[in-house]
């Protein structure tokens, strides 16, 4: 039977996904949108686990990483097709390239049962590309084996251009032996690529010649791609993945959950691994009544400005509305100040554009400076609501109050130590396990060293300004990095500039780049 390629199967069918090379972010529409609409999926949960958030709730998973019995597996697949329920086999790679997933499909075409097969992105040209080696530039000819296939090395000796072997690490060094022995000129450029497309990708650059000295102590596993011919040479210019600033960088963010998806998201695109562990639990106020009468005072008239000093005031406040069933509309005559970006970004996914947000210092300060002085001939009401933490500073009511305001400074919601986080992420953070942790506040650093424990001395810390850096030294914290300006994208980019100017002090010193938890006793070394 051919394959049906069905967008709205009636009946029971089977797609084999192709996963792609590692890379979560490199699988196919149409990979995802199966997977959003399957009822089982079948996969190796070590290696795919982050393909199942395109999932709904409630799928089935059948990890075959823990189940040896791959003939069970095909049956119960082939059993949850005829019983009309769509069934997602996400496969390594491409199902197309040196798949072991071929007897399962030809299993489908003879049980009657409709089946897909979805192409994913081929590790020999996501690999390449990652590892900046252009596949089929200026080449003559680009060829693909795998070394479990191959009897004979002098069949490919003549190959006149790129050369990838799949499944060959193992036995890099005999092939480079084979390959020379068959012709190959023993300078023939070669590199050998491990966890290609993901931040553990490492790669190790050679010639057939020198292969085995230079492999010895890479510690080079599967998945993994040998590349061979002049291609590689172009690694130096087209490099563009592992030269990121935090290449690999395994980066704790102690901040609340919400607080930490848009860093997160940025330190990433660095090619940061980061890791949110919250040390702040955001919760309501002990006593609701004061932001009742807030907001009550909010729709009566009773303020002229109010002043949101955090995203978390914003979700507060909007929480409360909710509850009134009010909207942005009963900000309408009142003007609002926002004490900087990320707060301000709340205001308006509130539907509130603010009137006032800092042009310099995001800060309680650099709000002050620019808050206007209270005219009694062109403001008719004198008072400031201040929605806030139950620890906030008195800052800003002090310098509110000296330009002839009144501050209604209200309680929105309590700021709380975190539950300590899991044994394992305690033991890296003492251990050296992180390369940085970013400290956004002061309460952060007091908060994580008490339910976790001091970072380890070989860790890079970073904070968001000078009264961060004062808590972070008290507790014996060497500060490392810190933000030319009070933000949390600011601190971000700093350290990604420290980062780059370690990578390129270490290349200068003609030593490997290496991440900071590398520099701790008994770390794992690779060397080139």
């Amino acid at each position: 039977m051919s394959p049906n390629t069905v967008s709205e199967p009636r009946s029971g069918f089977v797609a084999f996904v192709g996963a792609g090379p590692g890379d979560e972010n490199l699988l196919t529409l149409r990979g995802a949108d199966l997977l959003g609409r399957a009822d089982v999926v079948v996969l190796d949960q070590q290696a795919h686990a982050p393909l199942l958030r395109h999932c709904r709730a409630g799928v089935e998973v059948v990890d075959i990483s823990a189940d040896a019995a791959e003939n069970s597996i095909s049956l119960k697949t082939l059993q949850d097709a005829k019983s009309g329920r769509t069934v997602v086999r996400v496969c390594p790679g491409d199902p197309s390239f040196f798949s072991s997933v071929v007897e399962e499909v030809a299993a489908c075409a003879k049980a009657d049962v409709d089946f897909e097969i979805v192409p994913g992105v081929p590790p020999a040209t996501a690999v390449l590309t990652y590892a900046g080696i252009p596949p089929a530039v200026a080449v003559p000819e680009f060829r693909i084996v795998d070394a479990a296939q191959v009897d004979d090395w002098a069949r490919h000796a003549g190959c006149e251009g790129t050369l990838v072997i799949y499944n060959g690490v193992a036995e890099a060094v005999p092939i480079a032996k084979a390959l020379i022995a068959a012709g190959k000129p023993d300078t023939t450029p070669v590199a050998v690529t491990s966890e290609g497309t993901t931040t553990e990708q490492f790669t190790v650059v050679s010639s057939l010649g020198r292969l085995g000295p230079d492999l010895k102590h890479a510690g080079m596993t599967e998945p993994a791609l040998i590349v061979v011919g002049d291609a590689v040479g172009m690694r130096d210019r087209l490099s563009w993945f592992e030269t990121k600033p935090l290449f690999g960088w395994r980066v704790l963010v102690p901040r609340t959950k919400e607080q930490a998806e848009g860093l997160a998201e940025q330190l990433r695109s660095y090619g940061a691994v980061p890791e949110e562990v919250p040390t702040i639990s955001v919760e309501p106020p002990r006593t609701p009544q004061q932001m009742d009468r807030a907001i009550k005072g909010l729709v009566t008239g009773r303020y002229e400005w109010v002043a949101f000093t955090s995203a978390n005031a914003v979700k507060a406040v909007r929480e409360k509305f909710e509850e009134y069933g009010l909207d942005a509309r009963a900000f309408a005559g009142l003007k609002v100040a926002a004490v900087g970006g990320a707060t301000s970004r709340a205001l308006v996914e509130f539907g509130v554009k603010p009137d006032l947000v800092p042009t310099g210092e995001q800060s309680s300060e650099g709000l002050l400076l620019e808050w206007p002085p209270y005219d009694s001939m062109l403001d008719p009401i004198n008072r400031v609501l201040l929605p806030r933490a139950d620890i906030a500073t008195e800052t800003l009511v002090a310098g509110l109050t000296e330009l002839g305001w009144e501050c209604d400074d209200v309680t929105a919601y309590r700021t709380v130590r975190a539950a300590p986080p899991p044994a394992p992420i305690r033991e890296a953070i003492k251990g050296g396990g992180f390369d940085a942790v970013l400290f956004t506040s002061s309460s952060t650093v007091r908060n994580l060293v008490g339910i976790a424990g001091k970072p380890h001395n070989v860790t890079v810390i970073a904070v968001i300004g000078p009264q961060t850096a004062k808590t972070a030294e008290e507790f014996g914290l060497r500060v490392d990095v810190m933000a030319d300006r009070p933000s949390a994208s600011a601190l971000a980019a700093a350290l990604a500039e420290y980062g780059a100017k370690q990578r390129h002090a270490a290349i200068s010193a003609g030593e490997m780049p290496r991440r900071p938890s590398q520099n701790r006793r008994g770390a794992r070394r690779r060397f080139k």
